[in-house]
């Protein structure tokens, strides 16, 4: 039992797709830190591997950045990987790229055919939007339109906008984090995140973070989040659990919800 629409993974139907997906942060800052985390955590098998290219010190070689990608993608025995660098301002780390450098980046990963899914801010400007979109696009990778606010919780209203725009603005899957400040605050998450997925066309994302946060991540699917975010070597964002506890959550939840009779 959940609402919402699932991500749909290279090889999978709608039929087959599993709700939620599993996904597991790449933070390593050498290129031997972070294909040591693929041997740790392909193991544990993750639905997908998010590479933060942002950690990676070597960000500023576009062919380091490639060959890398590359490399994680033998690594992984088939794991599609979700390529994202996240600003400062929505709590990624400083990097030797601005904004038109990110954008170069971008556009040569996205034609190297290494990834499966990218990750773009909708706070960037709306143009800088668009040519990620038609990049993706053309290379049939899968947009993730994201909005992160590590301070507080907006109101339901701007949360349902916030889903809304990723939409809007062409995103295949829209993507949500903010961060609570009581327990209310993951109530309001886990209401926009249900009510956006019932009236929007696309997947989406959500969830609270740090310690109250980790609510979201172990039952936000039910409210119609399509993936949730779990550490398999080391957490790229406050409140995520380790995968084989978010794993036996989704195992018992799955059991309890499952139709009887």
């Amino acid at each position: 039992m959940h609402a919402g629409k699932p991500i749909i993974l290279p090889g999978q139907t709608a039929a087959s797709a599993r709700m939620p997906i599993i996904c597991t942060p790449l933070v390593g800052r050498t290129r031997d830190a972070v294909l040591a985390e693929v041997q740790q955590v392909a193991p544990k098998k993750p639905d997908l591997l998010e590479w933060r290219v942002d950690f990676f010190a070597g960000i500023g070689n576009t062919a380091e950045v490639i060959s890398l990608a590359a490399d994680i993608r033998r690594a992984a025995g088939g794991i599609p990987v979700l390529f994202t660098r996240r600003s400062m301002r929505e709590g990624g780390e400083k990097i030797a790229l601005d904004e038109q450098g990110v954008l170069t980046l971008y556009a040569a990963v996205m034609a190297s055919q290494t990834i499966e899914f990218i990750d773009y801010e909708m706070v960037n400007e709306p143009q800088h939007i668009a040519q990620v979109r038609a990049q993706s696009k053309a290379n049939g990778i899968q947009l993730v339109l994201s909005f992160h606010n590590f301070q507080s919780t907006p109101a339901h209203p701007e949360l349902c906008a916030k889903f809304a725009l990723a939409q809007t603005l062409g995103g295949d899957i829209a993507k949500v984090a903010v961060m609570p400040e009581r327990l209310e605050d993951v109530l309001t998450v886990l209401s926009a995140t249900l009510e956006s997925s019932q009236k929007l066309d696309i997947p989406l994302i959500s969830m609270s973070m740090g310690a109250y946060g980790s609510l979201t991540r172990l039952f936000g699917w039910t409210c119609g989040s399509a993936m949730s975010f779990a550490i398999g070597a080391a957490a790229s964002a406050p409140g995520q659990v380790p995968i084989e506890d978010l794993n036996t959550v989704l195992e018992i939840l799955n059991k309890s919800l499952a139709p009887k009779g």
